[in-house]
């Protein structure tokens, strides 16, 4: 026997789809660009002019990227890159426990998200810091700020994106 979908259960499962699918071209897409603008083949190339394009218009230092395929860098920097790794655990978090445990700041309401709101102060503080000269940009510092930011922006997020009632 065949269940009947709820116009409820399509919506959660479209959200969920549509980050899930955001957040795989995230974690792939910048590493893929120097491969793909470094291949010969037909098509690859202009996939990747596809990717810097967004790169460039997401991250405030694209041009600090990784160079993975000389001549071709990551398509963001590592700050951006360490908070896509961020929001990356999260999602294996929620695939984990569904949203259940404690650190799921959904659960607190405003002053989860107040939480969440500092933390994800991590890399624009980071990033502050540089502007102003009391660092240079090296990716052993701006990774764990971005990493910081993006757990902090998955542990709000991914209940409510996957559909946690907890």
């Amino acid at each position: 026997m065949q269940q009947k979908i709820s116009n409820k259960q399509f919506q959660i499962n479209t959200v969920s789809f549509l980050t899930d699918f955001l957040l795989t071209g995230m974690v792939i897409g910048p590493i893929a660009a120097p491969f793909l603008a470094a291949s010969n083949l037909p098509i690859l190339p202009q996939i990747a002019e596809i990717i810097y394009f967004m790169g460039n218009h997401v991250c405030p230092q694209p041009h600090m990227g990784i160079e993975l395929a000389s001549p071709f860098i990551m398509a963001v920097c590592m700050r951006c890159y360490g908070t896509v790794m961020g929001l990356f655990a999260t999602r294996l978090l929620y695939i984990a426990d569904k949203g259940k445990a404690f650190y799921w700041l959904h659960k607190y309401g405003w002053n989860g998200a107040a939480i969440a709101t500092v933390l994800m102060m991590a890399y624009p503080l980071e990033m502050a810091a540089e502007i102003l000269g009391w660092w240079s940009f090296q990716n052993i510092v701006v990774v764990p700020f971005g990493l910081i930011t993006g757990l902090a922006w998955g542990l709000f997020t991914m209940p409510i994106f996957h559909g946690s009632k907890s």
